[in-house]
């Protein structure tokens, strides 16, 4: 009778197993032909087959021949087309500043304008309602909405936050930073706070295990300056590099406007970033917005089809940017200053960070790949700049074991371009679909479900924005 009883149980088991195995071969997502670029590896070559089951890669050279693929979901790609990492674009600014009174974090359109433009993972860089931020994280993760990871930052640290305390002692910013790690925050961003509230910042971070990044400034009026905040132990550092050649009488953007290459002063802080390997966020076409926009900044999409036709109308009549010389300056800066941090050594802490608050023109998601020419207009290899955008963002995140490149084990984050972008780095732009987390989405589609959603849709609703 016993020897019945255990009969039963390993038939049941092995019936079990079989289920299982049929679920996972029915499960199987297999990437088909086309090219695939490594970006660890800095290679380009014909993909036999990636094949993607229960988010993640299980293996990314496949031998078909190796697999029964009953029930597995096939896409063929075309010879032209290629397969790249998600990109990471760790300045993702979610907010509007649509009529130029206020910045509003938006949920709807951002996350899938950011997910159809092959942006799979965002870090917003500070948030102005980190509650609600939060909330759209969760949904996204739950299912409920589209649109990419987000690595929370929570709110500012420094007088950029509403209502911020400058007489905030050691242990409220630790509290603060106790409450956010909590709620699941992946880092937190400073800017122009003082280095007192830096060093408690970082300290308590560090301590939960999280990242800290900062706009700084020269030391001018109690900012600090990125050399003394990466004595103080920062992860990475947004915008400039800083040093001495940021004058210490005058606020950061009066001195950047004469940095050049060859100064001493810069050599000496680039040398010191990689010296403590701090990361540097470079948000170059940021600055280029407010400029002449000469090269990289062209459309190849109507990106403000996506706003509400209220919001299109309000700005033919009342353009919101407006030319500012100093940043058309820093813009020249910052292309030949990353060349320079790159030739130096550099490229390996560089990523990608759009700072795009849109003011009804560009849309971040879209400038991602502006950013991307740019590092190549600045002189960087059109391979270089991939790893920019990709596993250069993952590691400054601390998640470079589970994202940012095509490796078995990984989260099946990727986008397949029509081009090869080695070629003309532009390519990027002609996304055909995405993945993400081994969900795969048409872009297209996607863009096409936000027309028209941005903003508000008449006078009365745009005074809450």
């Amino acid at each position: 009778m016993q020897r019945h009883k255990n009969f039963v149980i390993q038939v049941i088991l092995l019936l079990f197993c079989l289920a299982q195995l049929v679920n996972a071969q029915s499960s199987y997502l297999v990437l088909r032909g086309g090219w695939v670029f490594n970006v660890v590896e800095d290679t380009v070559k014909k993909n036999s087959a990636i094949i993607i089951v229960g988010g993640k890669f299980l293996d990314t050279g496949a031998d078909l021949k190796d697999y029964d693929l009953t029930g597995a979901k096939v896409l063929d790609l075309d010879d032209d087309e290629y397969i790249l990492p998600g990109i990471f674009d760790l300045h993702a600014h979610y907010n509007v500043n649509l009529f130029g009174r206020r910045r509003r974090d938006e949920y709807v359109v951002n996350p899938v304008v950011f997910l159809a433009n092959g942006v799979t993972s965002t870090f917003p860089a500070g948030e102005f309602d980190p509650e609600g931020m939060m909330e759209a994280r969760k949904r996204i993760d739950r299912g409920e909405q589209i649109g990419p990871r987000i690595f929370n930052s929570g709110p500012y640290f420094g007088p950029a936050r509403p209502n911020w305390n400058p007489d905030m002692t050691v242990e409220q910013i630790y509290q603060e930073v106790d409450y956010w790690a909590e709620q699941g925050v992946a880092g937190f961003k400073a800017k122009r706070i003082s280095p007192k509230h830096l060093k408690a910042l970082i300290e308590r971070a560090h301590l939960h295990g999280l990242t800290v990044t900062g706009h700084l400034d020269s030391g001018f009026h109690n900012t600090i300056n990125p050399r003394d905040a990466i004595l103080l132990g920062i992860d990475r550092v947004e915008h400039f590099l800083g040093g001495d050649a940021l004058l210490p009488d005058k606020l950061a953007y009066a001195s950047l406007v004469s940095v050049t290459p060859d100064m001493p002063e810069f050599k000496k802080i680039a040398q010191m970033f990689i010296k403590h390997r701090v990361y540097f966020d470079a948000t170059i076409t940021a600055y280029g917005y407010y400029g002449k926009r000469t090269e990289g900044f062209d459309y190849w999409t109507d990106e403000q089809k996506y706003f509400t036709p209220y919001v299109r109308q309000y700005h033919k009549e009342h353009p919101q940017r407006r030319y500012i010389e100093q940043f058309d300056k820093i813009y020249w800066v910052k292309r030949k200053t990353i060349k320079a941090f790159y030739d130096m050594g550099g490229g390996d802490l560089i990523t990608l960070g759009t700072d795009y608050p849109s003011n009804g023109e560009y849309l971040a998601g879209f400038s991602a790949h502006r950013e991307l020419e740019t590092f190549v207009l600045a002189g960087i290899p059109p391979a270089a700049a991939l790893k920019i955008a990709t596993i250069n963002g993952a590691r400054a995140l601390k998640v470079g074991d589970k994202l940012g490149s095509i490796e078995n084990g990984k989260l099946a984050d990727l986008f397949v371009v029509k081009g090869n972008p080695l070629q003309d780095i532009r390519n990027t732009r002609n996304v055909q679909l995405v993945i993400k987390s081994g969900v795969v989405y048409n872009p297209q589609e996607l863009l096409k479900s936000v027309e028209g959603k941005l903003g508000p849709k008449n006078a009365e609703e745009a005074e809450a924005w």
